[in-house]
């Protein structure tokens, strides 16, 4: 039987979504089904699943054979786990995204991204739609639950608020380095982000946010790890009557790509 959602967000929170590009919810999970969760997730970064097609690689370095990966990450854990979207946090996801945009049809995805005890990399500031086609216009969200407590000095997310009004941003690859798959806000262009709040969370608790609003996750200088397993979803893509220029994602030139294309 198809696991029944539990969330039903409030007028004032849907609105506060659309002002302000992202959401904080207490709880979507049960501590059963994290602890649960916990087990895959530390089994499929052991594994390094999908690590052959390029679906596990390191976002903040070079991704080389034998060096130590700064902030690991899978594509699509839950096509090594299918037991993932069997859960309370995956039909609560579900709903959240079909009660944000008065809709239901979202296509859905999933990522995860760990941050190693006392030495995972910050995911610096950057926005979501800087990794997608700039030929498309999205209408897109994520849904970032962690897998335990989660604080500024284990690497919670941080957003500006209503910056996902604005347009796209000049990105570059992580220290400006082509073997990074990872992108970060070009220095150059000096955004303000003086208004940045910070999410601390319990675990099962949830962000959410526009793929264009501006967010960043501090290093993890904790004891434990920071597992984080993103839910993402979008209504169908649109063609833009003039396709945008996002010249960064020419600049790189990575280990895990070409996993991928032999793949």
């Amino acid at each position: 039987m198809p696991i029944e959602p539990t969330i039903r967000l409030t007028d004032e929170q849907i609105h506060f979504y659309h002002e302000n590009g992202y959401l904080v919810l207490d709880q979507i999970s049960t501590p059963d089904e994290l602890e649960n969760l916990r087990q895959i997730y530390d089994r499929l970064f052991s594994e390094r699943a999908g690590r052959e097609k390029g679906d596990q690689f390191d976002l903040a370095g070079a991704d080389e054979e034998g060096e130590t990966a700064k902030l690991p990450q899978i594509l699509g854990p839950s096509q090594y786990a299918p037991e993932m979207l069997e859960t309370l946090a995956w039909a609560n996801g579900g709903a959240i995204m079909a009660q944000l945009w008065g809709q239901e049809g979202a296509g859905r995805g999933d990522h995860a991204i760990l941050k190693p005890a006392r030495y995972g990399s910050p995911t610096p500031w950057h926005q979501d739609e800087a990794y997608w086609d700039p030929a498309l216009d999205y209408t897109s969200l994520s849904i970032w639950m962690p897998l335990q407590d989660v604080d500024a000095a284990s690497g919670c997310m941080h957003f500006v608020p209503g910056s996902h009004k604005s347009e796209i941003h000049p990105h570059r690859p992580i220290g400006n380095d082509p073997r990074v798959h990872g992108l970060e806000l070009d220095p150059a262009f000096n955004l303000d982000l003086s208004g940045a709040v910070g999410a601390p969370l319990r675990a099962g608790g949830c962000t959410i946010h526009h793929q264009r609003t501006l967010h960043y996750a501090p290093g993890n200088v904790s004891d434990i790890p920071r597992r984080a397993w993103i839910m993402m979803g979008g209504l169908p893509a649109t063609p833009r009557e003039k396709p945008a220029d996002y010249y960064w994602q020419k600049q790189r030139h990575t280990a895990r790509e070409e996993r991928a294309k032999k793949s």
